[in-house]
């Protein structure tokens, strides 16, 4: 099976439970669902005439639309080809779950690699067992697609980007449903407002949740 990357490095895990972990990401191409204050637009297209070499992927200087075929061997050759002392694998997008990410985790996880995936929880999710979900989820967004139940279900950890009041009512709406008694729950403040931060802080200490503020976007790395 291959994947349509957009980019691979390694870095810091910023957000939610494992915030400061080494970290090397997958940034899978393509998302329909469309998010006003999506970071990374760049990913949402599949466009056939941008896609290029694995080489000229990884040489890319910023965020391009640009993207590349690779199998779960190929990926795990680079991590050895470039490096990479990291041992815990972010699978990111774009929206990762529009594809079936057994092949990839298990090739990953049988190499000694943990990973971690990243989704708005609106595709149904095909990883192992083993491992770790984070669902963050996209509500009412331009592309019209629902945050699915079993995503809800399977995840390990909810961290939910907020920026007004609403946004807290969206989500205890889907939690409604939800058992979360093993799930660990975090409010991300949209694009670092002081004001978005103010209120997650706030209901973070009213229902006992977790604070997640994109610790790498304050240290300026990716």
């Amino acid at each position: 099976m291959l994947y349509k990357v957009n980019e691979i490095f390694e870095t810091i895990q910023g957000e939610g439970s494992f915030t400061g972990v080494p970290a090397i990401f997958i940034r899978l191409q393509g998302c329909p669902v469309g998010c006003a204050w999506c970071d990374t637009k760049h990913t949402w297209l599949v466009n056939p005439e941008l896609e290029v070499k694995l080489d000229k992927m990884m040489a890319k200087a910023g965020d391009t639309e640009q993207w590349t075929s690779v199998s779960a061997e190929q990926i795990l050759t680079l991590f050895k080809n470039e490096g990479y002392q990291a041992r815990h694998v972010v699978i990111t997008g774009g929206e990762p779950c529009m594809y079936d990410l057994n092949p990839l985790c298990n090739t990953l996880q049988d190499a000694g690699y943990q990973t971690q995936i990243e989704t708005s929880g609106t595709f149904e999710i095909r990883v192992p067992a083993k491992s770790w979900v984070t669902v963050s989820p996209k509500i009412n967004m331009k592309g019209g697609y629902n945050v699915l139940q079993s995503a809800l279900d399977r995840a390990d950890e909810i961290k939910h980007p907020v920026a007004m009041d609403k946004h807290i009512a969206q989500l205890l709406q889907l939690l409604e449903q939800t058992d979360i008694s093993t799930k660990l729950i975090y409010l991300q403040p949209i694009s670092q407002q002081a004001k978005a931060t103010a209120l997650a802080i706030a209901y973070c200490k009213k229902h006992n949740w977790r604070l997640s503020v994109q610790v790498h976007k304050y240290l300026g790395i990716e």
